[in-house]
């Protein structure tokens, strides 16, 4: 019985791996992000209360006010839906959701699509940063 419990536990240590290491990657992004805040401004720690402000703070575009969380929903964790066409979004947490912010090159193609999107233009290193960091503050 204790060789099987060994077993089941070595088991789900190495299923958690990708997971890990995907939250990882998103760690990664905050540190270049930080890196960039850093040299504009030394004094700034990127920080979960601010990007959790971001998220939810609306913004007027063509006249509507929007924000991240129209599409996401008000728990970044839980899948979310698109606003115009309705179909799902799997959810934006790196700890729920492994592909999210795993990848550089596809982060910044989102960043650059949906901060134009939500705030007509592009967003800081700053903005970015404290985003991914309020994300991996949630738990599932």
């Amino acid at each position: 019985m204790r060789k099987l419990s060994f077993v089941v536990l070595a088991a789900l240590g190495v299923l958690s791996l990708p997971v890990q290491a995907d939250v990882d990657a998103a760690k990664q992004l905050v540190k270049q992000y930080a890196a960039l805040v850093k040299g504009v401004d030394a004094t700034y720690t990127l920080n979960a209360e601010a990007g959790r402000a971001f998220y939810i703070k609306k913004h007027e575009v063509k006249g509507k006010q929007v924000s991240c969380s129209d599409c996401h929903t008000d728990n970044p964790v839980n899948p979310g839906k698109h606003s115009k066409t309705g179909k799902t979004i799997a959810s934006l947490s790196p700890v729920v959701n492994p592909d999210r912010f795993s990848k550089m090159k596809k982060t910044e193609e989102q960043f650059d699509e949906h901060c134009v999107d939500v705030l007509s233009r592009g967003c800081t290193s700053k903005e970015k940063g404290d985003y991914i960091v309020y994300l991996l503050s949630l738990s599932k």
